[in-house]
């Protein structure tokens, strides 16, 4: 039977250590014996793929944290150094900086996977909510390693992201002069984010490892959407969930190793190759490329506050899925209304991010104003009420039967 650990060390001194420590057990029974839905796809790599991107990024960050200077006169040099003259310094920064973007990539695939599969539902709310937490402070992290290049996009994102703060009433100013440090954006503002931005992927990783936890004790959610009911419908998680996973981790580590050697720049701004000048300003501000859809909702909201508190309020709704979505089904394979709107939502929030690095005016402002209200109005109308008004098709009794057809 699967999930049963039967982990039994052989030598005398592992077999002393497993008495008073069993973490042979422990990983035997969450990573051997575990047992996982046999009808799982492609989907579900991804959170292997995450969690071996998480080490890529906190081994290169370590190893180039160790060259790298928080200095506003020294830190773009110090980037070029790192570059030229430290051994393999070039191959550490692009897996570095090409790594952030391929974290959001799969976190993303992994999110919508989520949402169209209905991950988020009960029992695995609190799952879903740690997931959230983790793209919150992978938003944090991303924005604070893009400002310490300190290059012409690092200063400007810097001086526009720490704005924002100003928008809160009565506190404004107080937070933003407190991030940074000053009466302006200059050294202080610069330590200070190099400091959380190497101390947060350790964070990361603690929600990580709770996310995991809680994964384990609620069980994987599966594309058919039910609840394994028999040992039938499972399968040890050894090696049938690992060799998937480490084939797809293969195939994305070629995408990803394509972009290091061919097209390392291709992702990245060519103004931030240009040292930090604060009395030039850029012909146009653009976030990474992975912070565009939220830049496009700030942008469309005339009202400094109310833009602020949308382009958050984007990111906070998702934690409120579970609520928000009414229908007992989990699986958009047997809701066919949601699916038409699943797609929808996934190509207006597409349309968001081509905005996002759209200059703000004219027709590209009304369409962002189009498709922020759509964001907003999939979760809070369109949600609840396929719930109650959508036909569902006829679940399968078991998983089993959803893999076999009904002889099994």
């Amino acid at each position: 039977m699967s999930g049963n650990s039967t982990y039994q060390p052989q030598s005398k001194v592992l077999q002393w250590f497993e008495k008073r420590l069993p973490i042979g057990g422990l990983i035997h029974s969450s990573f051997v014996a575990y047992p996982t839905p046999r009808n799982l796809n492609y989907w579900w790599t991804f959170g292997g793929i995450l969690s071996f991107m998480l080490g890529v990024q906190i081994i290169t960050g370590i190893v180039l944290a160790m060259h790298y200077t928080p200095h506003v006169d020294l830190a773009f040099k110090s980037v070029e150094t790192i570059m030229r003259d430290v051994n393999y310094g070039w191959l550490l920064r692009y897996l570095h900086s090409n790594g952030a973007s391929m974290f959001f990539i799969a976190v993303y695939i992994h999110m919508f996977r989520g949402m169209y599969y209905g991950s988020y539902k009960e029992p695995r709310e609190v799952l879903w909510i740690l997931g959230v937490i983790i793209y919150l402070l992978m938003m944090a992290t991303g924005f604070l390693g893009y400002t310490l290049p300190w290059g012409q996009m690092s200063f400007w994102g810097a001086t526009v992201i720490t704005n924002f703060f100003s928008a809160i009433p009565g506190v404004g100013e107080a937070v933003v002069t407190w991030l940074w440090g000053g009466f302006a954006i200059g050294n202080p503002t610069l330590n200070r984010f190099y400091s959380l931005h190497y101390l947060l992927p350790f964070v990361i990783a603690g929600v990580v490892i709770l996310h995991v936890w809680a994964l384990h004790v609620s069980g994987q959610n599966n594309p058919a959407g039910i609840e394994p009911k028999s040992d039938r419908d499972t399968v040890p998680f050894t090696p049938y969930a690992t060799v998937k996973d480490g084939f797809f981790m293969a195939v994305f580590c070629i995408m990803f190793a394509w972009f290091i050697f061919y097209a390392p720049n291709y992702l990245g701004h060519a103004d931030n190759y240009i040292p930090a000048n604060p009395a030039v300003t850029p012909a146009h501000i653009v976030p990474e490329w992975y912070y565009l859809p939220f830049y496009a909702i700030l942008r469309a909201i005339p009202d400094k506050l109310l833009g602020v508190v949308a382009m958050f309020a984007s990111i906070l709704i998702l934690a409120f899925l579970p609520w928000l979505d009414t229908s007992r089904v989990k699986s958009a394979r047997y809701r066919p209304l949601f699916k038409q709107f699943f797609w929808l939502f996934f190509a207006v929030c597409i349309g968001l991010g081509w905005l996002g690095a759209k200059p703000a005016e004219g027709i590209y402002v009304v369409l962002s104003r189009i498709l922020t209200f759509y964001y907003f109005a999939h979760f809070i109308i369109v949600l609840p009420l396929l719930g109650i008004f959508e036909k569902t098709k006829p679940l399968p009794n078991s998983i089993s039967e959803s893999v076999l057809g009904s002889k099994a």
